[in-house]
């Protein structure tokens, strides 16, 4: 069970080698390492942002800025980046200067209402939590959603096709009242359990149990 181990960035070589050992050897893993988001690079959000799914539009060539609306700023990162590392903001004029061979992503800036992050076992919902403030991103309250927010969530949990593991998804509310994907964290979600009142930490805890005992019962050989 992978959990608490930093961005991949910091060790990229020895986490491409345990995968690659563990897929061979057939070595149980959880969150199990078919996931499709951030576990296997930011690809996902070209990929989403491509097929029309509700995603920040992305882009990562030059040629495609075309694509991206007209806004003020817009936002560059590494595209093998974690955790805001060399994140610039830029305008519209000075996206041409980017290294874009060194592998960039570029998004419009979005002066949006807030974000939130719905958590997920398996495919099943948790709990989620939402920054009211913009300017504090890791301000959390519980937030409540409504049948429309997880429906969007679900979408992205089902797009990924992970079995058994934690995942969470990052949305923002843009000032019209669009829910939009920031990233989905399929590798090592930070859960925020010490928000959550006893309650729901215990029911977490029960259900990530449950969880993990079905990953192992799903590989067990069944009976000659």
């Amino acid at each position: 069970m992978v959990r608490n181990s930093g961005p991949v960035l910091h060790y990229a070589a020895a986490y491409e080698d345990f995968r690659t050992r563990a897929t061979r050897a057939g070595v149980p893993v959880y969150n199990q390492l078919t996931g499709r988001a951030d576990m296997a690079g930011k690809q996902y959000l070209l990929d989403l942002s491509a097929a029309g799914h509700p995603v920040i539009p992305t882009v990562d060539r030059a040629q495609d800025v075309a694509r991206l609306p007209e806004v003020p700023e817009y936002v560059a990162k590494p595209k093998a980046g974690a955790d805001s590392i060399g994140l610039r903001f830029l305008e519209r004029a000075e996206l041409a200067g980017l290294p874009w061979h060194d592998g960039v992503l570029v998004r419009p800036r979005i002066h949006f209402r807030y974000e939130v992050s719905f958590y997920f076992i398996d495919d099943t919902f948790q709990y989620a939590l939402y920054a009211p403030d913009p300017e504090r991103r890791w301000k959390l309250e519980r937030y409540e959603p409504t049948p429309e927010d997880l429906a969007f969530a679900r979408r992205f949990i089902d797009w990924n096709a992970i079995e058994h593991g934690i995942q969470r998804v990052d949305a923002c509310r843009t000032p019209e009242g669009e829910l939009l994907l920031v990233e989905l964290e399929d590798l090592n979600p930070y859960l925020s359990l010490d928000l959550l009142d006893a309650d729901s930490r215990e029911v977490f805890v029960a259900n990530l149990k449950a969880s993990l005992r079905a990953l192992t019962e799903s590989l067990e050989m069944p009976a000659q």
